[in-house]
């Protein structure tokens, strides 16, 4: 991707698990519950994530947590 590229990098259900550290049914279930980045259709049985939806959903789990801690 260059530099000026604005567009989106897609990453596969396993590597939005492997990202978030989370097994593929839990990255599932979050979906389901509304609680995760929603998946982008490729084909008839294949999904994708937007790359910068998961590392926003990882990095609102921190700021959550260190929100959490700071009140404390």
């Amino acid at each position: 991707m260059h530099a000026n590229d604005n567009t989106p990098t897609l990453v596969s259900l396993n590597d939005a698990a492997r990202m978030t550290s989370l097994s593929r049914t839990m990255v599932n279930r979050y979906r389901a519950e509304g609680r995760f980045p929603s998946a982008i259709p490729l084909g008839d049985r294949r999904i994708a994530f937007i790359k910068s939806e998961v590392t926003g959903w990882i990095q609102a789990r921190i700021d959550a947590v260190r929100t959490e801690r700071a009140a404390a």
